[in-house]
């Protein structure tokens, strides 16, 4: 099976870097930089799961992608997916499945629409990794997890044949049969993370040690009511473990997002939390919280464009 790999970033690099490292016919889909970088210095990962150190990884620039791959995995930002989408669109061909790790729900809605959903597969990734200014990834914890899933019956087989693909590389990747109910799991929780964290500029041991646990659990509830209300009810152990994790004395959780705002750099607001918001209110789901957390986010991204302008005079 052919991957093309969108992007060698901290995601895609890790996953697409396990892959190659396990013998994986693997290509990286990458910006003229980036590629310069991978092949004058190849694709290095750090990791307390294992260090990976591969010279001159495969790779296409950008502009130059004329024929078609059997699995194309997809880990841009958000804000970043009507380009990608131009970028590799020659990569698909009649047989090809996109795979895609984005957090939320709506950029399954834009890849159905330019590729017909039977070519969109579902899936979501736990991991927390960072690209240094050298191109080096950095595994952050032990947790790089990668599930995916068919959405509809005709992607079964191809779902097995990428499960396949995955045996031997040093990840945790494991296919799914309810692939949609758990990317909806993870949505409500980085919603409700990035809600809170965002909104009061502080991590979960801050916010907690200032009394504001009820708060990240209105905005948790909150969450959930849509996923419930959207027909994906997050099970109970999901719940709890999110409620644990919101609520964590001493935490230094934070969501990245928060991160994105200290150092004044765009957000997936939009997206993550946006999106959730106006599903709650096609659904009549009343969300106050996340109505705040929405026009803060908002408000940032109107304050960061004006600075951005006024800095172009």
């Amino acid at each position: 099976m052919r991957i093309l790999v969108v992007g060698a970033g901290a995601i895609g690099g890790y996953f697409g870097g396990r892959l190659l490292q396990a013998g994986r016919d693997v290509t990286f889909f990458v910006r003229p930089r980036r590629r310069e970088q991978l092949v004058s210095s190849g694709l290095s990962i750090r990791s307390p799961m294992g260090d990976a150190d591969l010279p001159s990884p495969p790779t296409i620039a950008t502009e130059v992608v004329h024929e078609p791959f059997d699995l194309i995995l997809l880990s841009c930002k958000s804000y970043d997916l009507d380009g990608a989408i131009e970028s590799f669109a020659p990569a698909v061909g009649p047989r090809s499945v996109i795979l895609p790790l984005l957090n939320g729900m709506r950029h399954l809605d834009v890849l159905d629409r330019r590729f017909g959903p039977d070519r969109v597969l579902g899936g979501l990734c736990i991991i927390s990794s960072a690209l240094d200014s050298d191109g080096t990834i950095h595994h952050l914890n032990d947790l790089h997890t990668l599930i995916f899933g068919e959405r509809h019956h005709s992607q079964i087989e191809r779902v097995a044949q990428i499960a396949k693909i995955f045996e031997g590389a040093r990840c945790d990747a494991r296919s799914s049969s309810t692939i949609l109910h758990e990317m909806w799991e993870k949505w409500i929780f980085i919603a409700a993370l990035a809600g809170i964290t965002c909104l009061m500029r502080a991590t979960i041991g801050d916010i907690v040690a200032a009394g504001g646990a009820g708060l990240a659990m209105s905005l948790l509830d909150e969450c959930a009511a849509i996923a419930t209300a959207a027909g994906f009810r997050p099970s109970e152990p999901s719940l709890e473990r999110s409620r644990a994790m919101l609520t964590t004395p001493g935490s230094s959780l934070a969501a990245s997002m928060f991160r994105d705002i200290e150092r004044g750099a765009r957000t997936e607001g939009d997206h993550i939390i946006g999106d959730l918001l106006s599903r709650g209110i096609d659904h009549g789901v009343v969300t106050p919280v996340l109505r705040i957390a929405d026009a803060h986010l908002r408000a940032y991204e109107e304050r960061r464009k004006g600075a951005r302008a006024k800095g172009a005079e």
